[in-house]
């Protein structure tokens, strides 16, 4: 069963580590802390989503921590500085947001280099400028008021735990992107590019532009990420995502999600995405130091890596 769906793993270990965690402390599955959890799945569950459908066609995305920071941070600048209506500043950082991912997908696929080099380097060209502009200092998202905000960062209480909108925006688009890739002709052309690019080619799919289109989703869904982040916060940091590009990439993978393309599970990312949120508010209840706390989340992430690729090599071997 685990080898023949992919998001079968993930699943398991969400309900384990959840259990143990529990029996460590048991405030673990109170109301208040189940919301703590749930709020904190969107912030990297979306960058997430984006990543899982370019790794499907074979590529990744380095520059979504940066885009994830800086799209925000311009968003409030405009708005606080300048008076620019906040859905305005909204969607003209969007924009540019997937301008910046259509540069990466051109670059990735007209001149043939690799999407590690392209996108490390946007990465540092766009969280210089953020920089730049801030002078490393953050903007504050409250000086705005718009009927937007509620769009953000509205919530509902359901039983006892405090649901926030941006859950919502996070499993629409999820069931979204899922469609999109097991239920549409451009889902088969994203697996096929991933799986073998030149044989996709040849059977006369758009290789280049599917790529380029998934670039763009990429960047979109990561500044779309760091302004719901940021409005929660109520700070927009230059440096807000630094290191989510790698999280990210481990929460598609451990979701069933191959490094090496052809292969994809929107599910999978979703129950990966819950369960990094689950042991990163886990090992704080229990009590791990906090000089020790990347060190334990990155160990049990390893392992989860460890535990996952060992399925899917099952699962090839049986297929």
């Amino acid at each position: 069963m685990l080898a023949s769906r992919p998001a079968a793993l993930p699943s398991v270990l969400l309900v384990l580590v959840a259990i143990l965690f529990w029996i460590l402390n048991p405030t673990f599955l109170t109301a208040m802390n189940i919301s703590g959890i749930l709020a904190f799945v969107p912030e990297l569950g979306l960058i997430a989503l984006g990543m899982t459908m370019l790794l499907t066609a074979g590529q990744f995305d380095l520059s979504v921590g940066a885009i994830f920071g800086f799209t925000p941070l311009m968003v409030f600048t405009m708005v606080n500085n300048m008076g620019m209506p906040l859905p305005l500043a909204v969607v003209l950082w969007l924009l540019v947001a997937a301008v910046i991912g259509f540069i990466n997908g051109y670059v990735v696929t007209k001149f043939g280099i690799s999407s590690f080099l392209v996108t490390l380097s946007t990465q540092l060209m766009i969280g210089g400028v953020g920089l730049y502009e801030s002078n490393g200092f953050p903007q504050s998202t409250l000086n705005s008021t718009s009927w937007m905000k509620p769009l953000f960062n509205g919530s509902i209480q359901f039983g006892g735990v405090k649901l926030y909108i941006s859950l919502l925006w996070f499993l629409v688009i999820a069931a979204a992107l899922w469609y999109t890739l097991n239920q549409t002709r451009f889902g088969n052309w994203i697996t096929a590019t991933g799986g073998n690019r030149d044989a996709a080619a040849a059977r006369g799919i758009r290789t280049d532009w599917t790529t380029i289109k998934l670039f763009m989703l990429s960047a979109l869904l990561a500044g779309f990420a760091g302004i719901i982040s940021d409005i929660r916060v109520g700070s927009a940091y230059p440096t807000a995502g630094t290191g989510y590009e790698l999280q990210v990439i481990a929460i598609a993978v451990v979701g069933g999600t191959l490094l090496t393309g052809g292969s994809g599970t929107i599910v999978g990312t979703v129950v990966g995405a819950m369960l990094l949120a689950v042991i990163q508010n886990g090992v704080i209840l229990a009590g791990v130091p906090g000089l020790a706390y990347q060190m334990f989340v990155g160990a049990v992430i390893l392992v989860a890596l460890i535990l996952q690729t060992g399925v899917l090599r099952l699962r090839r071997g049986t297929s």
